[in-house]
């Protein structure tokens, strides 16, 4: 048989009395939603005084929450939880979204637009064409020095103290081929919309006679002359010779003139002509002068060159163009 609970005494059966009588009035009345209705503005109306936006700001910016925030992201038991999070399939399928979505697209586009992006892009494309540059050179440069050496052997001449300043055969012949590539290229385009154009024209069929094919090959050695006196005369280098780093110099001129272009293109025909004996200078001579060089009083010197600078690394740089 149970025991029945202790009796209250009076007093506390007198205030519990009285109190379930003000609770029940105040809900007849309205009382109770008042006061609470009350003390929820109360406390939004505290929550939104500056006061309580600098406690929070200064609770926040305090080394106490940040040690309480290190300690909790450090508990084994949080980081079980964000990775459980971040394998969930909620995450991936939110992810998803946020991937598919126009905003991430529109981000996308507009870094992708960005002149810092674009600058970085270009300049790894300029980096990788001038570190590709910058093992060609140094190849070409020891086997400037190598070839030399065994011509000097095989022929009895005295060996260099140092190696000179001025340019290989080597390195001349890398520049010579990659002009080469240039103009035959563009020399096949032309060629072939002029042949296109005139069996258009005359309905013949497609194939060369005797003095079309002599038309080329003078067209052909026109065209050489033109690009070797241009780039000469105006840089005093070719695009095969500025990615060698090699340039022409006259007494310290790198321009040397349409004139002393003319004599140094006249002393390359002279040179080609008793076989290419006339380059043996380059290997020989103690300046590496072939007979253009020594016709037109030039030199082919290595151009020392340094890896420039990205666009954004200076710090004065704008990078919008401002």
């Amino acid at each position: 048989m149970s025991e029945s609970p202790p009796r209250r005494p009076f007093p506390a059966r007198l205030l519990g009395t009285g109190a379930r009588g003000a609770r029940q009035v105040a809900g007849i009345a309205g009382l109770d939603r008042a006061a609470e209705t009350a003390v929820e503005e109360a406390l939004v109306s505290a929550a939104e005084s500056p006061a309580v936006e600098r406690a929070l700001v200064r609770i926040l910016e305090g080394p106490q929450f940040e040690e309480a925030m290190a300690r909790a992201l450090g508990q084994p038991a949080v980081e079980r939880a964000m990775a459980r999070a971040l394998e969930s399939e909620q995450f991936d399928h939110l992810w998803a979204r946020l991937l598919a979505s126009d905003e991430a697209q529109r981000l996308v586009e507009r870094i992708a637009e960005a002149p810092e992006v674009r600058a970085a892009v270009t300049a790894q494309g300029v980096g990788l064409i001038e570190d590709l540059g910058r093992q060609l050179r140094q190849v070409a440069r020891r086997l400037d020095d190598g070839l030399e050496r065994v011509a000097r052997a095989i022929f009895r001449r005295p060996k260099r103290a140092e190696s000179p300043k001025q340019a290989g055969l080597v390195t001349r012949i890398l520049a010579v081929s990659l002009d080469a590539v240039i103009l035959n290229g563009t020399f096949i385009v032309i060629s072939g919309l002029i042949a296109l154009a005139a069996s258009l024209i005359d309905g013949g069929n497609g194939s060369l006679s005797t003095p079309e094919v002599a038309l080329g090959v003078v067209g052909w050695i026109v065209a050489w002359g033109c690009y070797l006196l241009f780039f000469w005369s105006l840089s005093g280098q070719t695009p095969g010779m500025r990615f060698l780093a090699i340039a022409l110099d006259a007494h310290g001129l790198r321009q040397i003139g349409l004139r002393r272009s003319m004599r140094r293109l006249v002393g390359l025909g002279l040179a080609i002509i008793p076989f290419c004996a006339g380059f043996l200078g380059i290997v020989f001579s103690k300046r590496r002068r072939g007979l253009q060089d020594r016709i037109a009083d030039t030199e082919v010197l290595y151009v020392e060159t340094r890896p420039r600078a990205a666009p954004w690394s200076s710090p004065s740089a704008d990078p919008a163009g401002g």
